[in-house]
């Protein structure tokens, strides 16, 4: 009996021998943790991702752990509300030029694919804030949005150059917007109807998707 089961141990041995001697698919270690997080540096052996966890650190994937400094202005900022339409427009304008920034500045498809879920979960970072679902406030960094015109060169091409920060400092000079209607007695459930409403819409246009 003993034999026998010997002779089977070795039949599965010699079997495995040339598996393990041959070229072994290295698949990119989705978990790769630092401290609990996943670290995205050189991910998948991409040069273009050299360094990519500096921007906010490894335990901030998309920002929303930046700490926020609210900056005391002389006079209020309120908002003034727009036609939907001309709102509409010019979101359409920054989303179609996250594209041209992704497609024309990275070639490896890996790297675009992990910088826009990077950036689309910074946007859902704020969604959960319009929602007050962070403790955070609802605002902007005046110091990144200055910004924005320096994206373009005047002939149409983009700027390469450093504009000097880094993710550590996103919200580090936060502007907050009053004006809104917010009301804490009742706004906490119209802002989630108006949330579910949304999703509902995006769902009923792409029912297999989460």
């Amino acid at each position: 009996m003993f034999a026998k089961l010997a002779v089977q141990l070795i039949t599965v041995a010699s079997l495995a021998i040339p598996a393990l001697a041959g070229p072994v698919a290295v698949r990119p270690n989705y978990e790769l943790a630092v401290r609990g997080f996943t670290s995205f540096n050189n991910w998948g052996g991409h040069a273009s991702l050299s360094n990519f966890d500096n921007f906010y650190g490894v335990d901030n994937f998309d920002g929303s752990r930046s700490s926020q400094v609210v900056v005391k202005q002389e006079s209020q900022l309120v908002c003034h509300s727009q036609q939907i339409e001309l709102i509409q427009q010019r979101l359409v304008v920054l989303q179609e030029m996250a594209k041209r920034i992704i497609t024309e500045q990275i070639c490896e498809v890996e790297t675009q694919t992990i910088v826009f879920e990077q950036w689309h979960s910074g946007l859902h970072g704020f969604s959960r804030d319009l929602r007050r679902h962070t403790g955070r406030q609802v605002g902007y960094d005046r110091n990144i949005v200055k910004h924005f015109g320096e994206i373009m060169n005047s002939d149409g091409s983009f700027n390469t150059h450093d504009f000097g920060f880094t993710g550590h400092d996103l919200g580090g000079e936060t502007v907050v917007v009053g004006g809104n209607n917010w009301d804490d007695a009742h706004s906490h459930v119209t802002v989630e109807d108006a949330y579910g409403a949304s999703r509902s819409a995006y769902h009923s246009i792409h029912p297999t998707l989460v």
